[in-house]
């Protein structure tokens, strides 16, 4: 889950001096121009010594695309379409930028997630359109920096048998699971008693029950905490993203759904915990910079020297509650999509998307969503798609039961 930070630190502050000359790492990022994207290229810009650019997946951001190809000099650029990338390759002649490869579409994302050149692919582009490319990346024996959550809820099943098959690692970006994974090195998996996912609860935590059917698009779109994409934000306030990061957490961890919970933490200070069966619970603190996970990623399994400090006078107040199930029935239906797997994962995410977009229209009320997600689930047939093509066909089948649904 991407989430823009507040008062992060600067880019001149992340790097800090290195004793040591490790290899060079070329990376292959899709979804180069969103905010995740960006980030990553400010710490190839700190670490010079230690990573490059090999890709980029650029989708329909010509000017950033440009930008970006004069200043790194990948060796290829996708763009979303044909039209796109030839516009990015007539602004690249002009420029006087010779050998990058300028290719578009589905096709020209998994050539940059597959290029021969690239070490590690950093899987940044939201939603399932990158999900053939994350596939194609991991059957190709490249390690993978998962930022996209979709991809992992819709097709985690395939992804992580194809990783364990290859003994690819897949390393999770979003910062709740990125932070499980810290907190999971200190002990054996059997050790582990639950995952604790936190969550802000959102704009509405506090919000009278009886006002929700009346919640406004303009509303819902202001975190208390962070500053996001609009599906994000909307996810964030049914808490959603929360079920999504369940779902995510079971596939990346090797979990049964019951042994991942949910707690609320609205200062968004801790951003995971691991309880182990001894009692002892861990918890990963840090400054809320997303360069934090994305570094902890590239690196893995060292841990780079950065300026990216915590200030500890900032856990002076804490505070965790149980979530609402009530206030907050996507996350029930996310507890249950999970335990059910397969084709229905795959169709809560694709009914929220086509639901979070009819609420932002002003086309159902804000509990739509929920009751359009449900019953969405209800029509869903038990299957679990084998191949990539076959969870991209269940997941139009999903979109085109929520389109009929809310016509």
């Amino acid at each position: 889950m991407f989430r823009q930070p507040q008062g992060a630190a600067s880019g001149s502050q992340l790097h800090a001096a290195q004793d040591f000359a490790p290899a060079l790492k070329r990376l292959a990022i899709l979804g180069s121009t969103g905010s995740i994207g960006q980030s990553t290229l400010s710490i190839v810009d700190q670490f010079p010594e230690r990573y490059s650019v090999a890709s980029l997946a650029a989708g329909r951001n010509v000017d950033e695309a440009c930008r970006q190809a004069v200043r790194w000099r990948p060796k290829m650029v996708s763009m979303a379409s044909e039209e796109l990338a030839g516009q990015l390759a007539g602004r690249l002649r002009q420029a006087g930028v010779t050998g990058v490869d300028v290719v578009h579409g589905t096709a020209g994302t998994v050539a940059c997630s597959t290029l021969a050149e690239a070490d590690f692919v950093v899987s940044a582009i939201v939603g399932v359109a990158g999900l053939e490319a994350t596939h194609a990346a991991i059957v190709a024996g490249k390690p993978v920096g998962l930022a996209n959550k979709e991809c992992m809820v819709a097709a985690g099943e395939i992804l992580t048998a194809a990783a364990r098959e290859r003994n690819v690692p897949v390393l999770p970006i979003d910062s709740e699971h990125n932070a499980v994974h810290q907190c999971m090195r200190v002990g054996a998996h059997a050790e582990v008693k639950t995952i604790w996912l936190t969550a802000s609860g959102g704009p509405f935590r506090q919000y009278p029950l009886e006002k929700f059917e009346s919640i406004t698009p303009e509303q819902a779109l202001k975190h208390p905490t962070w500053v996001m994409g609009r599906r994000i934000t909307i996810d964030s306030a049914t808490m959603l993203n929360k079920g999504l990061e369940i779902i995510e957490a079971c596939r990346l961890f090797d979990v049964p759904p019951a042994q991942v919970r949910v707690t609320v933490h609205p200062q968004s200070t801790v951003h995971s915990l691991v309880e182990y069966v001894d009692g002892s619970i861990l918890a990963q603190i840090s400054v809320t910079d997303m360069r934090v996970p994305i570094l902890y990623a590239l690196a893995y399994p060292e841990r780079p020297a950065s300026t990216l400090t915590f200030d500890l006078a900032a856990l002076r107040h804490l505070d965790f509650e149980q979530p609402d199930f009530a206030r907050f029935p996507c996350l029930r239906l996310a507890y249950e999509a999970a335990e059910k797997g397969g084709a229905h994962c795959i169709a809560l995410n694709a009914a929220d998307e086509v639901a979070v977009e009819a609420f932002l229209q002003g086309g159902i009320p804000f509990m739509g969503i929920p009751r359009t997600i449900e019953a969405v689930l209800a029509s869903t047939p038990e299957a679990h798609p084998s191949t990539i093509a076959e969870v991209l066909a269940a997941d139009r089948k999903a979109r085109e039961a929520a389109r009929a649904l809310l016509a």
